[in-house]
Order: structure tokens, then C-alpha cells, then sequence
């Protein structure tokens, strides 16, 4: 009896915002796990990644465009959605409602989130599900009527959401900051539509062992998460926000580009995987640890389940990579 599977489109869609908003604890279960909820998050992280991931394949493009595609989709949550580029009163601000607000926007978050939702929310599962799925990896999940109905879900959610954050948190963005995001969004699309599809495969360094990239995408991220959290509770003159927002994003861009240096013509699934699970390696980690956060007021109950619960899937999909791998051999 052959064995029935989900789509995968429906697999990415449902798990974009588990690794998004779930695993990162920006929404910990109490909050992710409500109707309300659930269905917002599931629309807008699970359209944009369903849809991003779509138009890479049916532009023929690589994993460069679906970084910028990501970069796209950051700029429409963050900046047209909820308006936290611009909003100083954001909950999830801390220090950098201050530290690095500059003509109305709060630069260092708008340049840490754009970043993080390119990689972590959208090119980190798309990666992922094509690995679980390594015989739909190059072909379109979606027909036109579905595509269409997947974007006007993401269309409609972006509008809904523009306008209920509006009133929730009490902040209305001005039609200069509007323009502007959707311009930039529209700019990264461009870019994501004109850059070469072996951008990201045209390196010449011999590729190293799998747990080497593994290794490279954790320090990544640590590296990252330390400039953009760290440095601006540091009180040092010194460290002026725009040297921050700038080092941040040479640290990303640097390591995409290291990696790309590299000749994944001749790289294995394994390869794949240790990037995609060495980048969520410390919100797996840092799961566990949340639920014992003292200094945080919301309801972290559950998110060891959440980093359990990714750990054992990701060492299920390692051993599924590993044994395709090993079969094709050197």
C-alpha cells in the first residue's frame, strides 16, 4: 500500500511559522496555539514562504533569489504589516526602540529583521521541506489557481493585518512609511528576478565535510545574534547604531558569501541539511532555556515541548539526508 504524504506545499506552509514566530519564542504556544493567532501567523509566515519559494522555482532562480525573495517578505511584515520598523513603542523592541532610531525608523531592528526573516523564516524552511521531498525539489508545489489563492491569502492577511495592528497598538503608519516599504519590498523582488540562477553555484573551493557548514551557520547566527542583541545594551560611545546595523549585516553577507565560494555543484543533501539545522541550532537550544526565563512576562510554558519536538524532527531529516548521501557516495 503506497504511503500517503502531504503536500508539500502545505508542509512548508504550516511550518514556516512554527520556525518564525514558534520556535524563535516570539510567540510561545499559549500564544501561537489560539484560533486568532494560529491563523494569522499561518497566512502571512506560510503564503509568504509557499509564495517566495514559487516564484524561485518558476523564475528558475536559486537560493540567492529566495534569500532577497525573503528580504521582500521581512520588509512587508515588519514595515507594512505591524509597522515595527517605525513604531518606538513596539513590544518586542528592548533597547532598540532607542538605540538606533533615526527620522522615525528604528534602523538596527529593521536591518536585524529584515535579515533574520529572509534566513530563519523563509529560505531556513524552504530548504528544509525540499530536503524532505528531494524528488519535487526543482518543480513547482502549486498550480495557477492555488498560487493565486495562496497569494491572495498573503495579500489579504498584509491589509487585515495593516490595519487591526493599527489599532491594537495604537500606531498608524504615515503614507511616506507605507510607500517606502513597499518600495523597498518591490526592490529586493527586482533584484531576486535579475540575479543569475547559478548565483550561489559558481564557487570554486572544493566542498569540507557536511558538519563543517553546520558549524560555520551556528557561529553565524551566534555571531549575529550577539551584535544586534549584545552590543546595544553595551553603554560605549563608540558603538554608534549605524556601526552596529552595519556589522550585522556584514556578518550575514559575509557568511552567505563564504558559502557560496564554495562548489555546491558538488554537494550532497547532507551539506544541505547541517546549513539549514546549523542556523536554527541556537533557537533549538535557546527553546529549552526560555521556559526558565524569569525576566519575561508572557507564558513560555511549552516551549521545551516546541525545542523537543524540532530536535527530533530535525535528527529525522539529518538521517534521511545522511542515507541519500552515503548512497550516492563521493
Amino acid at each position: 500500500m503506497p504511503r500517503i504524504r502531504p503536500p508539500p506545499a502545505l508542509v512548508l506552509f504550516l511550518l514556516a511559522p512554527a520556525v518564525g514566530e514558534l520556535l524563535s519564542g516570539s510567540s510561545p504556544p499559549a500564544e501561537y496555539f489560539t484560533p486568532f493567532g494560529f491563523t494569522i501567523m499561518t497566512a502571512l509566515y506560510g503564503g509568504g514562504a509557499v509564495l517566495c519559494r514559487e516564484l524561485k522555482v518558476r523564475w528558475r532562480k536559486g537560493m540567492g533569489s529566495l534569500l532577497l525573495l525573503g528580504a521582500a517578505y521581512g520588509v512587508l511584515e515588519e514595515g507594512l504589516m505591524v509597522a515595527s520598523f517605525f513604531n518606538p513603542a513596539w513590544p518586542d523592541l528592548g533597547a532598540l526602540g532607542v538605540f538606533g532610531r533615526w527620522l522615525g525608523v528604528n534602523w538596527v531592528w529593521a536591518v536585524e529583521l529584515t535579515l533574520y526573516h529572509a534566513i530563519v523564516s523563509i529560505t531556513v524552511p524552504v530548504m528544509l521541506v525540499e530536503l524532505a521531498y528531494p524528488d519535487r525539489r526543482g518543480t513547482p508545489w502549486l498550480g495557477s489557481g492555488w498560487l493565486r489563492a495562496v497569494a491572495l491569502i498573503f495579500g489579504a492577511d498584509i491589509v487585515g493585518g495593516l490595519i487591526l495592528f493599527s489599532v491594537i497598538t495604537d500606531y498608524k503608519p504615515t503614507e511616506a512609511q507605507i510607500i517606502f516599504s513597499a518600495l523597498l519590498a518591490a526592490g529586493f523582488a527586482l533584484l531576486a528576478r535579475r540575479l543569475p540562477a547559478d548565483w550561489a553555484r559558481r564557487g570554486s573551493r572544493p566542498m569540507k565535510r557536511p558538519l563543517f557548514y553546520g558549524a560555520l551557520t551556528t557561529l553565524g547566527a551566534l555571531a549575529s545574534g550577539a551584535v544586534f542583541w549584545v552590543l546595544p545594551s553595551i553603554q560605549n560611545p563608540l558603538l554608534h547604531p549605524a556601526i552596529v546595523a552595519t556589522l550585522g549585516a556584514l556578518l550575514d553577507v559575509l557568511l552567505i558569501r563564504r558559502l557560496a565560494d564554495y562548489d555546491w555543484r558538488r554537494s550532497t543533501d547532507l551539506h544541505r541539511f547541517t546549513v539549514a539545522s546549523g542556523s536554527l541550532s541556537l533557537f533549538v537550544a535557546f527553546a529549552f532555556l526560555q521556559e526558565l526565563d524569569q525576566t519575561r512576562t508572557d507564558n513560555r510554558a511549552g516551549m521545551s515541548l516546541v525545542g523537543l519536538s524540532f530536535l527530533v524532527g530535525l535528527a529525522l531529516l539529518g538521517m534521511k539526508a545522511r542515507g541519500r548521501s552515503e548512497r550516492r557516495g563521493p
